[in-house]
């Protein structure tokens, strides 16, 4: 990478509906504000991106357009007290890949209060294969615990949506904690691999997506990270444990769903949505410090693939598809 110059997937578009995308070499003079420019070595491929590089939802307004919402690098430049030449950093968040220029990219200009500093023990490589699925799913399993979740119950915690980033990480990090984990997927392949990540249960997404009876069913799930949303969200709210917690975190099966009062009336049940795009410092650097304790390294490098950025347009497609599990770590120098 030269002084002056940067590679980067960049989507172009004349009516914000058609996008075209190519690898192009642009001049550093073409990066947005900010105070920290970060010499970029790894982004992760995310459902989003999926839909951003398609030009699906709306996501991106203005282009051109350097998406990638997360990335991890070395600091290159910086006029911000909190960060110098040479530290390294991680950023997930803050409409980076969709309002501002993101990690496809071998260069990053951002605001300083973005980044975080890589945790201490953790490559960059691992940094970024937690990435924003890794850092999602550990906030999910912080506000499970933070409403009575323990590993005192004698119910499994359900993960839908389990062989995806988020739920590859939350299956993995539950299980390290000691917890039984009910892995919720529709893909048959994928059983072998979620049982190694530590999955004691396994159940299709044919079981899952079964409307319940009656407005209330058996006392199942200790606690849920649901990363489906829709349909499957309302499913499994009549079956969560007195007290029990679900951690809404993902739309893909739709923004609707359909439910009733009981079992928030009669059984105290708490649905919280995960926000990890704006959440404050201090939580944000808590999550990062206990992904770097209770993220078991050899499951973190049983769930990642490496690509080259030149292949990442095959990959977005599939994501979107449901066909890629795990994390996807873009090596955007490769």
């Amino acid at each position: 990478m030269s002084a002056d110059q940067f590679d980067c997937l960049l989507l172009e578009s004349e009516d914000g509906k058609t996008v075209t995308h190519s690898i192009q070499t642009l001049h550093n003079s073409r990066l947005p504000e900010g105070d920290v420019t970060v010499a970029v070595k790894y982004s992760t491929l995310n459902y989003k991106d999926g839909m951003i590089i398609n030009g699906l939802g709306r996501l991106v307004r203005d282009y051109p357009h350097v998406p990638g919402i997360d990335f991890c690098g070395v600091v290159e430049e910086s006029t911000s007290p909190d960060y110098e030449p040479g530290d390294e950093v991680i950023l997930t968040g803050w409409r980076v890949g969709e309002v501002h220029w993101g990690g496809f990219a071998q260069r990053a200009r951002v605001k300083s209060e973005w980044l975080v500093p890589v945790p201490a023990g953790l490559s960059l490589k691992q940094t970024m294969a937690i990435g924003t699925a890794g850092f999602t799913a550990m906030l999910a399993v912080m506000t499970l615990e933070e409403h009575g979740l323990s590993t005192d119950t004698d119910k499994d915690v359900l993960v839908t949506g389990a062989a995806g980033g988020v739920g590859s990480c939350a299956v993995a990090i539950l299980a390290s904690l000691g917890y039984g984990v009910a892995a919720g997927t529709g893909r048959v392949e994928t059983h072998d691999y979620l049982s190694d990540l530590g999955a004691t249960t396994l159940i299709g997404r044919d079981e899952l997506a079964e409307a319940p009876k009656g407005p209330l069913a058996r006392e199942t799930w200790a606690g849920v990270i649901d990363n489906v949303g829709g349909a499957m969200l309302g499913n499994v709210l009549p079956s969560v444990a007195y007290w029990g917690t679900v951690a809404s975190v993902g739309n893909a099966g739709g923004i609707e769903f359909s439910s009733n009062v009981l079992p928030f009336l009669l059984r105290g049940i708490n649905l919280c949505g995960i926000d990890s795009n704006t959440c404050q410092k201090d939580r944000r650097l808590n999550a990062w410090s206990r992904l770097a304790m209770d993220l078991p390294m050899d499951k973190l490098d049983a769930m990642t693939n490496e690509i080259p950025l030149a292949d990442l347009p095959d990959l977005a497609g599939k994501i979107l598809q449901g066909q890629i599990r795990g994390r996807t770590v873009i090596d955007v120098n490769g």
